[in-house]
């Protein structure tokens, strides 16, 4: 008897062998039609009206997403994406991203080591030691702090450095986070420029190295978990905070309580979470997180895949531009003859602000002007909105991205590809079902 040969579905073809996918769906001729149209319909469940527009070499949204992430809930929290539980790390889905203001319970969490035990006495007696390149070192309470530097509070994003890792290919090292490992909540605090203009910062000054009370994954007490630092000048600008209070409220431990750094629009693991020390610096720090591949990006393209020890690899700092959609799931499904669908999201720029996002649902031919607020201050993130309309029912992907105040435009692919998965920002996708 002859045997059959049974050809795997278009699903499990795109998600185990995108370039067989993409040669049985497209052919030579670079289009779907006929049969292959009819295939990628039954697999979407529905028809594929800008189908001819669809790119060859990009796997379908909706394959994309498989069977959707797994979620963990903690104490305090809603359903957060679990990216890993030892150290803890979880991501916030995008639709919990959609409040102006980043509530603790829909913060994301990231660790690289096991949070301390929660404080059993008052927490404005936890102390801070500022030392190094200055005249005065000092060891000052969160109470001193409070009562001598001027209070102030400003809205900022704090975003993790692989934030976006798992858009890259081939897949890095890291958390695969996608879009959701970002937050811009409500800090108070005192400007670290305040506090290190009272230690009298020497002309040797140069850079910064933060410490914190968090354990070892290894429970070694005396090995630091990260101890990444800033360029003086970064830690000098205004809206770099040494921050007790989050939304008005005491910061919850997972979030770095009783104190911790908020360096705004750079990479997350600087902002030093249960901070206990500053370490003033004459050299560019070199602590757990500084050197190698660790939270450093090629200056110069490397191919993607390869080996590297990091060599030549610069500081990732300022994080790229992003937008994330908040008002619509990837993979939703709407009312037959929806044809109109109100869309809103966030986006932001690291140091920059954002000047204009733009929506597209055919593909990338044509792109719709969302309406986009200014942010409340520097560093916060800003909230878009508009509208797009569908031809008829059936599948379809809606596509976002943002341009930067600098003419930065999030880039079709993951730009830059680096071992440890850092600064990927591509254009996102949401798969929506119409009928």
């Amino acid at each position: 008897m002859a045997k059959t040969r049974i050809e795997r579905s278009v699903q499990e073809l795109y998600a185990d062998d995108p370039e067989r996918a993409d040669a049985l769906a497209f052919g030579r001729r670079g289009a779907l039609r006929g049969a292959s149209l009819a295939a990628m319909g039954a697999a979407l469940g529905a028809a594929v009206p800008f189908a001819g527009n669809m790119p060859r070499g990009l796997m379908p949204a909706a394959f994309a997403q498989g069977a959707g992430p797994a979620l963990l809930q903690i104490d305090g929290k809603e359903p957060l994406i679990n990216r890993g539980e030892r150290p803890l790390n979880l991501e916030t889905p995008e639709h919990l991203l959609d409040d102006d203001v980043t509530p603790a319970s829909k913060m994301f969490v990231r660790n690289n080591g096991n949070p301390p035990e929660p404080l059993s006495g008052d927490w404005r007696a936890w102390k801070l030691k500022i030392d190094g390149e200055v005249n005065t070192p000092l060891e000052i309470t969160i109470g001193e702090l409070m009562s001598r530097f001027q209070n102030v509070t400003y809205q900022l994003m704090i975003e993790c450095g692989g934030n976006g890792r798992s858009f890259f290919v081939p897949e890095t090292r890291g958390n695969q986070w996608t879009n959701g490992a970002a937050s811009c909540a409500r800090w108070t605090g005192v400007r670290l420029r305040d506090v290190l203009q009272a230690a009298g910062l020497k002309p040797t000054a140069t850079y910064t190295a933060h410490y914190g009370a968090d354990v070892h994954l290894s429970g070694d007490p005396n090995r630091p978990t990260i101890s990444r630092g800033v360029r003086l000048e970064k830690a000098m600008e205004e809206h770099s905070l040494i921050a007790w209070a989050m939304n008005g409220e005491p910061i919850p431990l997972m979030h770095g309580a009783p104190l911790r750094l908020v360096y705004p629009g750079w990479a997350g693991s600087a902002s030093q979470k249960w901070l206990t020390r500053i370490w003033i610096r004459d050299r560019e720090h070199d602590g757990p997180g500084m050197t190698g591949t660790s939270y450093r990006v090629p200056v110069t393209p490397i191919v993607p895949g390869s080996r590297h020890d990091g060599k030549g690899f610069a500081i990732l700092e300022e994080m790229p531009v992003r937008s994330v959609l908040t008002n619509v799931r990837n993979g939703q499904r709407f009312a037959a003859g929806t044809r109109s669908i109100a869309l809103r999201g966030k986006a932001w720029a690291g140091e920059r602000t954002v000047k204009a996002v733009h929506v597209s649902v055919d593909y990338g031919q044509t792109w719709n002007v969302m309406q986009l607020t200014q942010p409340v201050n520097k560093y916060a993130w800003q909230v878009w909105s508009g509208s797009v309309t569908l031809p008829s029912d059936g599948y379809f992907e809606v596509w976002y991205r943002a341009t930067a105040s600098d003419d930065r435009m999030q880039p079709h692919v993951a730009p830059n590809w680096n071992p440890s998965g850092y600064g990927a920002n591509p254009i996102s996708r949401a798969a929506i079902l119409v009928g």
